[in-house]
């Protein structure tokens, strides 16, 4: 499967994140902000198929974190997550960089859905997301 970092300051829903993406069969790094996930980055050179990050961080947000990875390392998929509309939005100015925003909070069905998705190059179906959201 994939390898990929997971930036999030919330412990509870790093842990979620980890562990469902752990169970899904990836290799998960973690990191409780977005200074420490640029280091994870770059100590291992590229090494991810994904960065999965919340956008909202101390130290370093996940649109600066986004912007930095991108840059470095433009083959990885960025997806971005938050929980307030208006970073959402700060995202969303960012499409040629950023696969999706997966909006919190969500389901384990739809986080699964959305790796999946960003990692065989899938845009999540709307009629597959209203059934997940039910």
């Amino acid at each position: 499967m994939a390898r990929i970092l997971v930036a999030e300051d919330d412990d509870n829903v790093r842990r979620f994140v980890v562990q469902a993406l752990g169970i899904h069969g990836h290799d998960v790094s973690e990191a409780e902000d977005g200074g420490l996930a640029a280091e994870i980055l770059m100590e291992e050179a590229g090494g991810f198929d994904l960065l999965l990050s919340d956008i909202k961080m101390p130290v370093m947000d996940g649109i600066a974190l986004a912007l930095q990875a991108g840059a470095q390392f433009p083959e990885m998929i960025i997806v971005l997550m938050t929980g307030f509309a208006d970073q959402r939005e700060r995202a969303h100015n960012l499409e040629a960089l950023v696969y999706d925003v997966l909006s919190k909070p969500f389901t384990l069905d739809l986080l699964l859905a959305k790796v999946d998705d960003a990692l065989n190059g899938r845009p999540l179906e709307v009629e597959s997301l209203a059934r997940m959201m039910a």
